[in-house]
């Protein structure tokens, strides 16, 4: 918006042609069947995600493709193998990459990187048949421009394995930290113990019998004696990154300036479930 507002005022543009540009920045209709909130971005800092579950494939692809055409960045969840090989076919077409997130992706135009912007976002794991729900999330953060970090497999069954990890990562300087966990869902309700930073709990559906669709984890989280937790629904890891962005960007830009910003990385991930 203030792009077109300086070529209105430069006289690049007529007063018609940017309020043609601003309608479209808002709202593009795309076919006749998807409206792409490409303007989103700068009204909550925060990207649309095309939800591949439930489109066909060609569809969910040529959405990602057309917001990266747009913005620079296309993001999609809940991919499938046929919706892998749609967008793998459509984003080579385009001449755009493809950067993969377990069941998710970023489409990006070559050379583009998101506005870097303050704000560091931890990500834990339980288990690893946590991880795509983790990696959602994380998905979202990065293309929002903040740091992540994630480390996995730090379940309470062996509660001597997130100890370590979660100290270096408390070290690393997090301004909001996200949990997924699926079986009982304990341990967001034990790292929000253990830390002063806001906790999101990300329920998952992985468990075996009466609860083991994630609906164990939600009511454990839910219920959770650790003040504080702050929960999202099952397996909503777009939900729970974008909480998090929302929480570490402010909190990012209300702290003094950080030194050099470590490198995002992922943790290594040990055997787990």
């Amino acid at each position: 918006m203030r792009s077109v507002l300086r070529r209105l005022l430069a006289g690049e543009l007529s007063e018609a042609e940017a309020e043609a540009e601003l309608r479209r920045v808002q709202l593009e209709e795309l076919a006749g069947r998807a409206r792409l909130d490409v303007g989103r971005g700068g009204r909550r800092g925060l990207p649309e995600v095309v939800l591949a579950s439930g489109k066909l494939p060609e569809e969910s692809a040529r959405l990602a493709v057309a917001l990266a055409g747009e913005l620079g960045q296309g993001l999609v969840s809940r991919l499938g193998p046929d919706h892998w090989r749609a967008l793998d076919a459509q984003a080579a077409e385009a001449g755009l990459e493809v950067r993969r997130y377990h069941s998710a992706a970023a489409v990006l135009r070559p050379g583009f990187a998101p506005e870097r912007r303050p704000g560091r976002v931890g990500l834990l794991t339980a288990g690893t048949s946590d991880l795509p729900a983790a990696d959602e999330a994380r998905m979202v953060v990065e293309a929002c421009g903040l740091e992540a970090r994630l480390e996995a497999d730090l379940g309470v069954a062996g509660l001597h394995r997130l100890l370590g990890p979660l100290a270096e990562l408390h070290a690393w300087g997090p301004d909001v930290l996200v949990v997924a966990a699926g079986m009982d869902g304990v341990l967001p309700g034990v790292v929000a113990g253990l830390v002063d930073v806001p906790v999101i709990g990300l329920p998952v559906s992985v468990g075996y019998g009466a609860g083991g669709a994630g609906e164990a984890a939600l009511l454990t989280m839910l219920q959770s004696c650790s003040t504080g937790l702050v929960v999202v629904n099952i397996d909503n890891g777009v939900g729970a990154g974008a909480a998090a962005v929302l929480i570490a960007a402010r909190a990012g830009a209300a702290s003094p300036r950080r030194s050099r910003p470590a490198r995002a990385r992922r943790g290594s991930a040990g055997p787990g479930r």
